[in-house]
């Protein structure tokens, strides 16, 4: 196998990897942000019994839910924090509206806060908690709050908002959240008073429900995971896909561990105490909706006592940082798939640029230039080795000439030239093929990291996670791809070098639909691969 039948092997093994992640059976389809129209709904009485999830068998089965009352209206509770405008529903008491405040939803909206979480369809996505006792209230139940708008006040690091319930036999629960300044997680707390005449024993379930549909515009050629996780001490990041939901229904406990529900650039988690045996599971509801939630262990409150029941959850942007602070190997969500090992230097040396530059644009274009500086030497190899094979190539040419159809008497006579010029035919693909996975995990990073999300960098680039918009950035990756395929001879069979040319138009449609980001990397890349091979062609020559 010669140097260019392996280069364009190498090429072709790249552009279907891309192609395999694109269509990924489990990658988002592409719809609109939800209008005000479509995000009124609630969810009727029946729905929600049906998703009240049953004791473990740990607790004998006999805590039972209290019974699902038929509402007519319910009222919504505002939210409003430094990072959070939340709708509560009095139904519940769950959160059927998020609205990330720092994250609009459009670089060309930035007035729109990204609305995470919403409970109209098609792109239901909402958490629902309860205690699963004896009268205890599920999310189907009806609390009272004593105002309908809480608001986090300047100079207030935290804000409590509390709905209250009680029922005709004495017991009576406050459930609370507590917000924090500059944070997305924060906790609940059920706080349960018995005053009846006999102990109450009952758990906390909390859960996601949301259907397949992000409401995001997602390109047909990028796969981005969406689905539920599961962490545990054995297995930190497991995925377990809306399929997995639809085959088998998940029962399991867990220390330690946590349940997410994931998506592009965002994630929300329930996270279990570290101290405690939780029972996570899932279950499909109405045939399209997924569920994914835990249970706590059994709390027991004697009569004429008070208890508490606490958990915390983390609803917002893929931050690694404060993701590894709430939870451990809850940064995982961040997925940059097999290549993490590689991966995750590439985005904390990204960090670093960025806190001195300031711009994502020029971060990457000096990523590339220090990834170029380390593997200086491997892509010098590899171009003197393609300078002599360009300077040897009208001797090629004669040998094809002179031997026409007989394959095997040309093979020995070329090998016989690179053994007196001392040239290594694949030493100018072996090189590039060591440096393609750091293009992959690049390209993970890239994808997945929130930090790019609507990052500008100069002039029409204004979100380097979006296509260019005028397609000037592939064209110029196309462009610089066949000025390198002049810097290098042509191969001697007619066919591969037609299908060597064909190559910067595959990737430069390819590419027209890749982050602007990602086409920056290749074209600055492609342009000092360019130099150095045009200044080593030019002392070869010479």
């Amino acid at each position: 196998m010669d140097t260019f039948r392996t280069m364009l092997y190498a090429a072709l093994a790249l552009v279907l990897f891309m192609m395999w992640q694109a269509w990924e059976k489990d990658y988002g389809q592409a719809t609109t942000v939800p209008t005000a129209a479509q995000t009124n709904s609630t969810q009727t009485s029946d729905a929600a019994a049906r998703d009240v999830p049953q004791a473990p068998a740990s607790s004998g089965g006999r805590m039972t839910s209290a019974p699902d009352v038929a509402v007519s209206s319910s009222k919504r509770i505002k939210v409003h924090t430094d990072v959070y405008d939340i709708e509560l529903d009095t139904r519940g008491g769950d959160i059927k509206k998020a609205y990330l405040l720092n994250y609009p939803t459009t670089a060309r909206q930035p007035d729109q806060p990204f609305p995470l979480m919403n409970d109209g369809s098609p792109n239901l996505f909402i958490s629902q908690s309860g205690l699963l006792g004896d009268g205890a209230p599920n999310h189907a139940a009806r609390y009272s709050s004593p105002v309908d708008q809480y608001r986090l006040q300047e100079g207030q690091d935290k804000l409590e908002v509390t709905l209250q319930w009680r029922n005709e036999r004495g017991l009576v629960v406050d459930k609370v959240y507590t917000f924090y300044r500059g944070r997305y997680d924060f906790d609940l707390e059920y706080r349960v008073a018995n005053h009846s005449a006999t102990a109450w024993q009952g758990s906390m379930y909390r859960q996601f429900k949301r259907t397949e549909d992000t409401g995001i515009e997602q390109s047909r050629f990028l796969y981005t995971y969406t689905g539920g996780v599961i962490s545990t001490q054995e297995k930190p990041y497991e995925k377990i896909t809306f399929d997995d939901m639809k085959d088998e229904t998940l029962k399991k406990d867990i220390e330690q561990g946590w349940v997410a529900m994931i998506q592009h650039y965002f994630v929300g988690a329930w996270i279990g105490d570290k101290n405690d045996t939780h029972h996570a599971y899932t279950k499909v509801s109405d045939g399209n909706k997924y569920v994914i939630g835990m249970i706590t262990p059994t709390a027991a409150i004697a009569p004429g006592s008070n208890g508490t029941i606490k958990t915390r959850a983390y609803i917002g942007p893929k931050l690694q940082d404060h993701l590894a602070e709430v939870a451990p190997h809850l940064e995982l969500t961040v997925d940059y798939g097999w290549l993490t090992i590689l991966a995750e230097p590439i985005f904390w040396v990204m960090k670093w640029i960025h806190s001195v530059v300031g711009n994502w644009g020029w971060t990457i274009i000096l990523l590339t230039i220090l990834i170029k500086l380390m593997f200086y030497k491997l892509s010098e190899t590899s171009y003197k080795s393609m300078a002599n094979l360009r300077r040897v190539h009208p001797r090629l040419q004669g040998l094809k000439e002179r031997y026409g159809d007989d394959k095997q008497g040309m093979q020995k006579a070329m090998m016989k030239i690179y053994q007196e010029e001392k040239i290594n035919p694949l030493g100018g693909c072996l090189p590039i093929l060591v440096q393609i996975p750091v293009f992959i995990a690049l390209y993970w990073v890239l994808l997945e990291s929130v930090e790019m999300r609507q990052a500008p960098f100069i002039l029409w680039l204004d979100d380097l996670s979006s296509k260019d918009p005028y397609y000037i950035l592939p064209l110029l990756m196309g462009a610089s791809m066949l000025i390198q395929q002049k810097l290098n001879p042509s191969p001697l069979d007619p066919v591969q070098a037609k299908i060597m040319m064909m190559l910067p138009v595959v990737f430069t449609v390819f590419f027209a639909f890749f982050p602007s980001g990602l086409v920056l990397y290749w074209v600055t890349n492609n342009v000092l691969s360019i130099t150095q091979q045009w200044v080593i062609t030019k002392r070869i020559a010479g």
